[in-house]
């Protein structure tokens, strides 16, 4: 028998607070609460290494909710409290504090943790990752005072911090073990427009090159010493390798982890009583027929509305297309799809990629796996549509911009 009837979410996260938001607009109203590692309210992640980073959105602006929502929602917000054990059978978490909550259903919202710099040195003072906000201020406080970086690693992040360095007048190198950036996520084609923006705001870039150490003197960072023996001249290091999701606690419970925490359509995890969303959930997508895991800001913010619905035994299913976007310097993009490194067939180009304003298409025996528009706006919507369809389309309309794309 289970003793509560309590919704509890782990992770205070923007994923828990949209799922908390969820449960009360579908009209729960018993005890729901709410439980995070951090002290900060529940806030959103991509201002970060954005708006925020560069002193442009104020910190009441990344919350999701201000303080006084969580107390008119009755929302038991639990700030500073690390959970330490679920007991599944029992129904009940354990805190770092010793005391226990029990539930009726649990949602994991965990997240995940950047990818730690395995060399010598990346424990030296002026090395810096980011996922939280308190990061994110610290790197304020850089931008604002030193004259020379180093960024290891071309991913999202590192190419904002990056961005947002140049802005701020500082000089910076980036290092990349891969041949161009992002090229994992965005494939040669368009990887290339993000190395020749980043090359024309004077961004040092060295791709196919390993980390060997990162030097200092008297406990700071003087520089990074690449495999080749090449030391590049650095007053702090940025990393950005990556993130893996937080699934310590659902493994240790026996749930199913794989690279994440393993859900069906509805972020039901193995155990029927127990829900994953955001970061932490490789959920099943019935579009895509396969599970994937999305660690982007979208995901948290729709995913969890779902869970939310389906711990309250609605029918629901998550089948959104995944989407992400990104600022740099006066590119903005947007992504709308799927695809695995080295997924599709060819990328169609439609628009002036020379000025960046254009949509590129990843496609694959003439179906459109995924699009992005540069600096070119309200499309994504046929855009998604395109995706979901998975109809075959003529490539030499789909490039051609005089035809819109409901007609390709």
């Amino acid at each position: 028998m289970v003793a509560s009837t309590a919704l509890v979410i782990v992770g205070a996260s923007l994923a828990g607070a949209q799922a908390a938001q969820t449960l009360r607009e579908e009209g729960y109203q018993g005890q729901l609460v709410l439980i995070g590692e951090e002290t900060e309210l529940p806030y959103e992640r991509p201002p970060l290494s954005k708006g925020y980073l560069m002193g442009k959105d104020s910190r009441q602006k990344i919350y999701v909710h201000p303080e006084e929502w969580y107390r008119e929602q009755r929302v038991e917000l639990r700030l500073g409290t690390a959970v330490t054990a679920i007991d599944p059978a029992a129904h009940q978490l354990t805190l770092a504090d010793g005391s226990r909550v029990d539930y009726a259903r649990l949602l994991l919202t965990t997240g995940a943790r950047p990818r730690l710099l395995p060399v010598p040195g990346a424990d030296l003072a002026g090395v810096h990752y980011l996922r939280r906000v308190a990061e994110s201020d610290r790197l304020r406080e850089l931008l604002r005072t030193a004259k020379r970086i180093a960024v290891i690693g071309a991913g999202w992040i590192g190419l904002e911090v990056t961005a947002a360095a140049r802005a701020a007048g500082v000089a910076v190198t980036v290092l990349e073990m891969a041949e161009l950036p992002l090229l994992r996520v965005l494939g040669r084609e368009v990887a290339t427009v993000f190395a020749d923006l980043h090359r024309e705001h004077e961004v040092d870039l060295r791709f196919g090159v390993r980390v060997e150490s990162i030097e200092g003197e008297h406990g700071a960072v003087t520089g990074v010493r690449l495999g080749d023996g090449t030391v590049v001249p650095a007053e702090a290091v940025v990393v950005g390798v990556g993130i893996a999701p937080e699934t310590g606690l659902a493994e240790a419970a026996g749930l199913e982890v794989a690279d994440g925490i393993l859900t069906d359509q509805s972020l039901r995890t193995s155990d029927p009583d127990i829900f994953a969303a955001g970061d932490v959930a490789r959920a099943y997508h019935p579009l895509l027929r396969r599970r994937i895991r999305v660690e982007h800001w979208a995901n948290a913010l729709h995913q969890p509305r779902t869970a939310a619905r389906a711990m309250l035994d609605q029918d629901a299913s998550y089948d959104r297309i995944p989407y992400f976007f990104t600022d740099q310097y006066d590119l903005g993009m947007e992504y709308s799809g799927y695809v695995e490194p080295d997924g599709y067939d060819q990328v169609v180009f439609r628009g002036d990629v020379q000025r960046r304003e254009f949509l590129a298409f990843w496609t694959a025996q003439g179906r459109v796996l995924a699009g992005m528009n540069v600096n070119i706006w309200d499309v994504t919507d046929p855009i998604r549509e395109l995706v979901r369809s998975g109809r075959q389309v003529d490539l030499e309309r789909l490039a051609d911009p005089d035809i819109p794309l409901g007609e390709v």
